[in-house]
Order: structure tokens, then sequence, then C-alpha cells
């Protein structure tokens, strides 16, 4: 089987995600298109979490948007249409100690193989958010990948991957909070924030945090400093 070609699409500035790119794959006979989108990557705490989506094929819901433009009462709408409307979804984890000990670019591929494991559908194509084919080695042979930059704002797939993706972490998130209230999950959903570093100067680390990064060698107060951590080689993987 011949190697599928890969493409990288700038994505237009002001235009609301359609589906002209999901279209002309279509077209082209790749039958099942799935977007992909991550959350949670820069946060200090809580899992990575990946949405993968192949868009329905009637209609649309209103409003679709990539998740960082949309209110979080809007995005927990549009969850709900989305998962109705979608031919197949799917949520992939990875959790903090797999971003610890794996380092984030392969607990990205894990929480990406983990979601299209329990998409119910084999792809033919895969758009991507950015400029990372992160999918090439997940996916099997033969599957076109195609990243978009800023795809998240130009494919309705992509889009609606990333607002499934960011309503179900942040219902984590939210559900976590209470266990640990120090450090106010509930509002910052494990991003840096002047509360969120001020608990961690005063209490350490929670369960939840990447012990791993950089913040921990600023913790002064509880002489805690990050662990040294030898990532696997690649070979090692293999099978996660």
């Amino acid at each position: 089987m011949p190697c599928p070609a890969r493409f990288v699409v700038v994505a237009p500035a002001s235009r609301p995600p359609g589906l002209r790119i999901e279209g002309e794959l279509r077209a082209a006979g790749h039958s099942v298109v799935v977007g992909i989108d991550e959350v949670g990557k820069g946060s200090w705490a809580g899992p990575l979490t990946v949405g993968v989506t192949v868009v329905g094929h009637r209609g649309r819901p209103k409003g679709i948007r990539d998740s960082k433009l949309l209110s979080p009462a809007t995005r927990e709408v549009l969850y709900d249409r989305i998962v109705g409307w979608a031919d197949a979804w799917a949520i992939g984890h990875a959790s903090p100690e797999e971003c610890d000990e794996l380092g984030m670019s392969e607990a990205q591929r894990v929480a990406t193989r983990r979601a299209l494991d329990a998409l119910g559908v084999t792809p033919d194509a895969v758009l991507v958010d950015g400029s990372w084919d992160f999918v090439k080695d997940i996916v099997a042979p033969g599957t076109l990948t195609r990243t978009i930059i800023k795809g998240d704002r130009t494919s309705l797939s992509i889009a609606a991957a990333s607002v499934i993706a960011k309503v179900t972490r942040d219902r984590i998130m939210r559900s976590v909070a209470a266990d640990y209230p120090y450090y106010a999950f509930e509002s910052n959903k494990g991003y840096p924030c002047p509360r969120h570093k001020m608990a961690l100067q005063g209490y350490g680390p929670s369960a939840i945090h990447r012990r791993s990064w950089v913040f921990m060698d600023h913790l002064a107060w509880t002489g805690l400093h990050r662990p040294v951590i030898e990532l696997p080689t690649q070979l090692e993987f293999v099978g996660v």
C-alpha cells in the first residue's frame, strides 16, 4: 500500500469552521474523516484530554466554534448537541502520572490512541489541529493525515472535537475540586493563576499535579523539587 500524502493547511482568520475540507476528502473516497483536538497540555494539574469526532452527514448544530472562543455555558449546550449529531465521537485521556513519566508528546499520543480505539470506526482520513502530525504513527498504514494550523477555526470536525474535549476535561476538574479545595480547580481547571500558585507555595502539589514540571522548582516553602524522570525510549512505547 502506498504511503499516504501529508498536507499542511493554514486556516483563514475570520471564518466560522465549516465542512469544506471534510467534503473534499469524502469526495475523494475517504468516507470516515476524523477531527482531533486536545486540551490540557499547558495545565499544571489534571489529565491531558483528546477529543475525536466524525461529523454527522445531516445538517449541523448552530454555533460550533473553537472551544476557546466560547463561554462555559455555551460549550455545555453545544456538547449535548454535538454528541447527538456526530456519527461517532470519543474521548481519551493521559493521566498526570503519564504526563510525567512519558513526557507530554508521548502522553498526547497515548490519549489520542485511546480516543481512536474508543471511536468504534476506523478512520480513512484524520484532521489534526496545529502543525504537528502526532497521529501518523498511531493510525493504520495508508490513512491520510492532514495538519491544519488553527484547524479548530476552519474544520467543523476539529472544532467539534475541541468542544467535547474541553467540556469533558472541565467536568473532571470541577468534580475533583472539592477533594483539593485550596487550588481552585473548579475555576482554573489546573492552569496557573494567582490563587493556584499561592496554594502550591503553601501546601505543595496535590496528587493530580504534574510533578516533573518547572513550577516544582519554585516551591520555596515546601522543600519539594521536581523529580528527575528518565523518559522511556520510543521502542518501549509499543503496545501502550
